[in-house]
């Protein structure tokens, strides 16, 4: 592993650990004052949400097919499938069967972050996005691992109602040493590869990387903020 990228990686994620306070729905299903209702709407968009990123984590793994972070990004979209999965255990359990979750309506403010990883997939360099998605992964699985204990204290959630949380709760730590290997030093060299070609996180890759992680985390904001206003009464 290189060490020096695995370095930029924590300190990528230690930026946006100083900048971020866990959403204020995160604390209210951790304390059991969130309505099952937003959990609902949360299922049914995440359902969305998973299906697009999986299509964009292979569109980019098909950008830099001949590089190791493409086959990174081809196990990352690989992990989406279990997700999605599991997810209609949730809705179930929040009273959304599958036809009503997939006859919701895409919510913009919580569609924003699949529409920028899709920009991402077209548009953004592959290196600097695989270590923007290693900067977000510990706030998601920190946001994960509260509501899925909130769910199960509060709300009578079996472990099958909280696996989708559960899934994502796990610490990334081979993630993030996979990504580390497939971006350390000569990990690009592979002839003429087009703008595939940037694995490492050096220079300009790293100003990338930084700006993905930073937009990345406010879109994810967004979709907790989006739910938290939602027009469902809370419980007393």
């Amino acid at each position: 592993m290189s060490r020096r990228v695995a370095e930029q990686l924590r300190q990528l994620q230690a930026e946006q650990a100083r900048s971020e306070e866990p959403p204020a729905l995160v604390a209210a299903v951790a304390s059991g004052c969130a309505p099952l209702g937003v959990l609902a709407e949360l299922a049914a968009q995440q359902q969305r949400i998973i299906a697009s990123d999986r299509r964009s984590l292979l569109l980019l793994a098909t950008r830099c097919a001949d590089l190791p972070v493409g086959a990174w990004f081809a196990d990352l979209a690989e992990g989406e499938g279990p997700a999605l999965r599991i997810l209609p255990a949730l809705a179930a359990a929040c009273g959304l069967d599958p036809e009503h979750a997939a006859a919701r309506p895409p919510l913009p403010g919580c569609q924003a972050y699949p529409a920028y990883l899709a920009w991402l997939a077209l548009n953004g360099r592959p290196a600097a996005v695989a270590g923007a998605l290693v900067a977000n992964f510990t706030a998601w699985g920190g946001y994960c691992a509260a509501i899925g204990a909130g769910l199960r204290r509060h709300y009578g959630f079996a472990d099958e109602d909280c696996a989708f949380f559960d899934f994502f709760a796990r610490p990334a730590i081979a993630l993030e040493q996979q990504a580390a290997e497939a971006l350390g030093p000569n990990r690009g060299d592979a002839g003429d590869t087009g703008d595939t070609g940037d694995a490492g996180l050096d220079g300009g890759t790293l100003t990338a990387a930084r700006e993905y992680s930073t937009l990345l985390q406010a879109y994810e904001r967004l979709f907790w903020e989006t739910l938290d206003a939602l027009p469902v009464a809370r419980p007393s």
